[in-house]
């Protein structure tokens, strides 16, 4: 079952993977440490397909592109905040990570909440409070990059 993590406004690339871990090189070894500034045990509890609801100013701060590659080892799918640091959002993209925009999502739902998200129709579902909200849906190039799992995997398949 898919669940949804809640977060608020402003957090950073350095509380999403914070620097002293950065010699770690894989998505695996980074998603052990994933959220750990906002929440020591994001990791534990994550897992494959979650997904990330935020606030306002999502991926704020460094243009670290570790801190999506740490949300992908951490099995994060995709993020849902008000807005984001625009490297963040488009480093999200090149990891397979699907951004989404939505207004107030985030009020609507508990860290630990089932969730149903249609990446295509930009839906998001608590599923324990049958409450709908909706996103902007991603455009089909980036819909499909991070389908590929992220740019480079979509590179390799349109090889000419």
């Amino acid at each position: 079952m898919t669940k949804a993590w809640v977060f608020g406004d402003d957090i950073s690339t350095d509380l999403i993977i914070p620097g002293r871990y950065l010699v770690a090189r894989t998505p695996e070894a980074l998603g052990k440490y994933a959220l750990e500034g906002a929440d020591p045990n994001f990791s534990k509890k994550a897992g494959k397909g979650d997904i990330v609801i935020a606030g306002k100013n999502f991926g704020c701060g460094s243009s670290r592109e570790q801190a999506p590659v740490a949300l992908k080892g951490a099995g994060i799918k995709a993020v849902v905040a008000e807005s984001y640091a625009r490297i963040f959002y488009r480093n999200c993209v090149n990891q397979g990570i699907s951004p989404l925009i939505s207004k107030g999502a985030h009020r609507g739902f508990k860290s630990g909440d089932p969730v149903d998200i249609d990446l295509e129709k930009g839906t998001i579902r608590n599923l324990r409070t049958k409450k709908t909200y909706t996103a902007e849906p991603l455009p089909p190039l980036m819909l499909e990059i991070t389908r590929a799992g992220g740019l480079i995997p979509y590179l390799k398949k349109h090889k000419r």
